[in-house]
């Protein structure tokens, strides 16, 4: 799904009356129309890598607290090391393994040995480089205690999955976004029509 796309259009004003005029007072609420919404918007290109950004969300989620319940260094550093290597290790080989494999099978043809290989037809799931740096913020920031683990599983999914930024970036600290997703938020008439007036804009300008 496009920003610029019809069902993007028809998408976002449901999400916003879902958002503020069916849970306007219930945070918890909220921030599962957040999450469900961000799986719609992410699965309407394929579902399928659903399985991936919900991997490295519960991956980061339980490192997270993990790490609050330990004060050795060495296991802190195993956790951290952990994340690093899962969330890395699946963004290097969806948008590396056929790179490496053609470059180790080129390097013994020059040498004049002709090495078999089979290369995978892979698609480079959209937006996976933004959530995955995204998820490791948290992991990294907890691991230097700079913020506290969240117990609060929706919010953080949502933060990980916030559809807005999820395709595009910009990728967000977890320090600076996840408490948004955590505080009371009201209905602002004027900021409404203010992003509103971007989002014309915004669409207008790119035709």
């Amino acid at each position: 799904m496009l920003f610029n796309s019809i069902e993007f259009a028809l998408f976002l004003p449901l999400v916003f009356i879902a958002y503020w005029f069916i849970a306007p007072k219930n945070l918890k609420v909220q921030n599962i129309i957040i999450l469900l919404s961000s799986y719609i918007f992410y699965g309407w290109w394929d579902w399928r890598f659903l399985i991936l950004i919900i991997f490295s969300s519960a991956i980061d989620y339980s490192i997270g607290l993990k790490l609050s319940k330990t004060t050795n260094q060495r296991n802190r550093k195993l956790l951290l090391y952990t994340s690093i290597f899962a969330n890395l290790g699946v963004l290097g080989f969806f948008k590396y393994y056929n790179f490496f494999l053609e470059s180790f099978s080129d390097a013994f043809t020059l040498f004049g040995q002709s090495l078999e290989t089979t290369r995978l037809d892979i698609i480079l799931p959209v937006g996976i480089s933004f959530y995955t740096f995204q998820t490791l913020s948290y992991t990294i920031d907890v691991y230097r205690n700079k913020m506290k683990p969240t117990k609060d599983l929706v919010s953080f999914f949502a933060f990980v999955n916030f559809f807005p930024q999820l395709v595009a970036g910009p990728i967000e600290r977890a320090v600076n976004l996840l408490p948004q997703f955590q505080k009371k938020r009201t209905f602002n008439y004027s900021l409404a029509i203010d992003g509103l007036r971007q989002i014309l804009w915004g669409g207008y300008s790119k035709r």
